[in-house]
């Protein structure tokens, strides 16, 4: 099994200024961290979008579920601290709140406000090489109806790259049962699991061209991940053994 993931630079997470940024709201216990596992999710669409830039010299992103803008400072972040720069022409944000000032602020473009679960939702008629979906399907009680309207916004050769938290799939439905009836406004309502995403892909004619869980273990604030060695252990883990209680990321490709 191909594991790219355990190639990728991981040194640019230590002592990254965005950690230390007010403004995108990172737990104070994270911030004494070299290697936080919390924050995970930020390199995998890191790499995701560094190695389609290296397929589109200038890209036009649209990211749906923005909140303050933590995923475009962690790009920034990462490239002040020695990381590789991700090259994009447009950077767009889609949320169902949109806080104006503080994205134009961050260095988005153009802004969707909207409810992704409006029967009439729709973008404009702009493609895009990349569409980020980071942590907002499981917010959804259909998300493969948000999947399904967004393919026509995406590029003949463009991914959607996301990711959320993932059980197996023989514990999936009864969790997702469990939790809905309780759930918060905005709250978490559905559940994924690797099955999930594969036929989420193939119902949409999409190819998945990566799937991988995040870690073994994550606890905030734990000494081991001030290592470069257990950071890289949670990644091996998570691409071992993607069916791992925990976090999923992936790359869904449209084809050419």
């Amino acid at each position: 099994m191909a594991l790219p993931q355990l190639s990728w630079d991981v040194s640019f997470l230590k002592n990254n200024p965005v950690f230390q940024s007010k403004e995108y709201g990172i737990p104070i216990e994270l911030k004494s961290i070299n290697y936080p596992i919390r924050l995970v999710r930020y390199w995998f669409m890191y790499h995701f979008l560094r190695n389609q830039s290296n397929k589109v010299a200038a890209m036009d992103v649209c990211e749906i579920g923005v909140d303050v803008g933590q995923m475009l400072g962690f790009i920034k972040g990462a490239e002040v601290n020695g990381g590789a720069r991700v090259n994009f022409a447009s950077w767009d944000a889609v949320d169902v709140i949109v806080q104006k000032e503080i994205l134009l602020q961050a260095g988005y473009n153009q802004f969707y406000e909207v409810n992704l679960e409006s029967a009439n939702f729709t973008l404009s008629d702009k493609e895009y090489d990349v569409m980020v979906l980071l942590h907002v399907l499981e917010h959804l009680f259909e998300p493969e109806v948000l999947i399904k309207k967004l393919i026509k916004n995406l590029k003949p050769g463009g991914i959607m790259i996301g990711g959320f938290p993932s059980l197996p799939k023989c514990m999936a439905a009864k969790r997702e049962a469990k939790i809905r009836p309780t759930a918060r406004k905005y709250g978490h309502v559905s559940v994924f699991s690797p099955e999930r995403v594969f036929k989420m892909a193939s119902d949409n004619g999409l190819k998945v061209e990566l799937l991988s869980g995040a870690f073994f273990i994550r606890k905030k604030g734990f000494f081991l991940e001030n290592y470069q060695w257990w950071f890289k252990f949670n990644i091996w883990f998570g691409g071992m053994f993607p069916s791992w209680p925990g976090e999923t990321y992936w790359v869904l490709r449209k084809p050419s």
